[in-house]
């Protein structure tokens, strides 16, 4: 199986919704590594590894993030999978 990786950068009322929170869980139930931070431009930031039809399934979930944000943009990134870190956390600055 392909595995990638995926940089993205979620804009809209993402912070104070616990978006961070919901991703990590989301990206744990995936079995993707990676991080999550906020961003003091008020956007969040995160980077998922693993199956290629994963890591697209988490993108498709950032694209609607959990119930109470409001997703304006995602920007993402896809590359290749570096294998970085053996589990999914929450960054803080």
């Amino acid at each position: 199986m392909e595995k990638v990786s995926a940089h993205v950068v979620v804009h809209g009322r993402v912070q104070g919704v616990y978006f961070r929170a919901f991703t990590r869980d989301q990206a744990r139930l995936l079995s993707l590594t990676g991080w999550v931070m906020n961003r003091r431009d008020g956007s969040v930031e995160a980077f998922f590894e693993g199956e290629k039809a994963r890591v697209v399934d988490m993108v498709a979930w950032c694209r609607q993030g959990p119930p109470t944000a409001r997703v304006e943009q995602v920007e993402v990134q896809f590359g290749e999978f570096r294998g970085q870190g053996e589990s999914f956390e929450v960054r803080y600055r």
